[in-house]
């Protein structure tokens, strides 16, 4: 028998840390959605063992060497020399951080993430401080180590690890120039709204049940499949699982149905972009999604510039009509239209409106960035926190629940994270954008219900090409440019004041 090349050697290497990571991910979303509160402790162990298994696998010496014999060798095609290069991606984060700290920080995010479930209804940032410090002095530790070999500065490393090729220099110019325009900007279309009718707001109550019905009708209209997903409930919406078996969750107000079926449909978008990607390289890097702000531009393509579009709510107001039990003005397409465009500054980032959405995001981005840098204390946190809510949207929130605490991400380990969410607001506006301008029918089949002239655009020019290409030469190829904030600033011109 031929024995296989180094670079076949390689693909069952990384099938087999595809399939640990696919565990991991499943154990993740049991933890957050189904599992009991007495099981944290053991799953931590669980996912710490896991993640040790799997980084002793992904930097053993022999990785090192196969990468540099199936480069030396050639012979590759296009997909599997960018395989390669993802590979050697990977095995470069990873073979910077020793073995203990993988499994130290996967136990000590699972701690703070139990704190974080106990302190978030009482908004007791203090209860959780303890833990967060234990997180973010990990954190660092594998920042700086990731950096060195990288030649990056620590919260760069962290970026990378989200979005690769990014760096906080160049996301500062982009945010500079966002928080220049959207001051004025909100201000316009606050002051266009108090000339315009009042929006009727649906009374309540919705029972969950309903509302969990209304977004199983919308969701598979747009093509989610129950044959390979679940819709559950969590704290914290996310989407999860693998791409055969992909997993989202919401939770369900009862007063207020628009904010859970909203944070389902984002959800969902992440959902369909899992699905989307290569079949032929499942379990391979270059099969994986394409970075975190591609990613959350496909969510937030769905969300923000389809389902709170005129044509989405002529197809769905029926629906939510239907489902409800309801009818009446507040139900007409063009009430909910306006009731979903309205914009109104608040304390809750996944529930912001598109305009304000990304002052949520810039206080965030600061915040974590000087919180790695060692220039502000966790303990000053709350505060430093609801001054950047103060400067950027004139809030000051009541508590820590809607300041500080609101979001996962940090107790869950998560740094460099937060500047993809308008990354991704920029690109799916670009996206969205060529998609209409490349084939006229997507905007008449919204109307109807029938999202499949817009899967196939994005099929085609993103989900199908996974890790192929660099994020900025993928969005350059569908869109005819780089990521331009312009772009993202004219689509809300259009929708806001046009």
């Amino acid at each position: 028998m031929k024995k296989p090349s180094p670079y076949h050697r390689l693909e069952k290497r990384f099938r087999r840390l595809s399939a640990i990571g696919d565990a991991i991910a499943v154990l993740h979303w049991d933890w957050s959605a189904m599992m009991p509160p007495g099981g944290a402790e053991g799953r931590a162990g669980q996912l710490a063992e896991l993640a040790a298994v799997r980084h002793a696998l992904l930097v053993a010496p022999e990785v090192e060497e196969l990468m540099e014999a199936a480069r030396a060798g050639g012979g590759l095609d296009e997909w599997q020399r960018a395989n390669l290069g993802e590979m050697d991606r990977q095995w470069s984060r990873a073979v910077a951080l020793p073995e203990d700290l993988v499994a130290a920080m996967v136990r000590a995010q699972a701690a703070c993430e139990t704190a974080w479930r106990d302190a978030h209804p009482k908004g007791d940032f203090a209860a959780v401080l303890p833990s967060l410090e234990r997180v973010l002095e990990l954190v660092r530790e594998a920042a700086a180590a990731q950096g060195a070999r990288l030649g990056l500065g620590p919260y760069d490393a962290l970026l990378d690890g989200y979005e690769p090729g990014a760096r906080s220099a160049e996301i500062d110019t982009l945010f500079a120039d966002l928080e220049a325009f959207l001051p004025d900007f909100l201000g316009q279309v606050l002051e266009r709204q108090k000339g315009e009718p009042d929006v009727i707001v649906p009374d309540g109550p919705f029972p969950a049940e309903r509302q969990r019905a209304l977004a199983v009708r919308l969701i598979e209209a747009l093509g989610f499949d129950f044959d390979h997903g679940r819709l559950d409930e969590s704290r914290h919406p996310f989407c999860g699982g693998t791409p055969d078996d992909v997993r989202i969750t919401t939770r369900y107000d009862e007063d207020d149905f628009t904010k859970s079926l909203m944070a389902v449909l984002h959800e969902t978008g992440h959902a369909l972009y899992e699905r989307g990607l290569p079949k032929a390289w499942r379990g391979q890097p270059v099969g994986q999604a394409l970075g975190m702000s591609m990613h959350e531009g496909q969510s937030l393509l769905i969300e923000m510039q389809v389902c709170r579009s005129a044509q989405f709510m002529a197809f769905a107001a029926p629906v939510m009509g239907e489902v409800l039990g309801r009818s009446g003005p507040a139900w007409e397409a063009e009430n909910l239209r306006r009731l979903y465009a309205r914009v109104e500054p608040g304390f809750i980032r996944v529930d912001a409106d598109e305009v304000t959405y990304p002052a949520h995001v810039m206080v965030r981005y600061r915040l974590e960035k000087a919180l790695v840098a060692g220039e502000l204390k966790l303990a000053e946190l709350p505060a430093a926190w609801n001054e950047g809510m103060q400067r950027l949207l004139g809030l000051t929130p009541p508590s820590d629940r809607e300041g500080c605490l609101q979001d996962l991400h940090w107790y869950d380990g998560a740094w460099g994270y937060f500047p993809t969410y308008t990354l991704g607001a920029m690109t799916a506006s670009q996206l969205f954008d060529a998609a209409k301008r490349a084939d006229g029918a997507i905007v008449d089949g919204i109307g109807r219900g029938d999202f499949q002239p817009l899967f196939a655009w994005l099929g085609a020019n993103v989900h199908s090409k996974g890790a192929l290409l660099p994020a900025h030469e993928l969005l350059s190829q569908a869109t005819g440019r780089p990521l331009d904030a312009e772009v993202f600033k004219n689509h809300l011109r259009r929708r806001y004041l046009g």
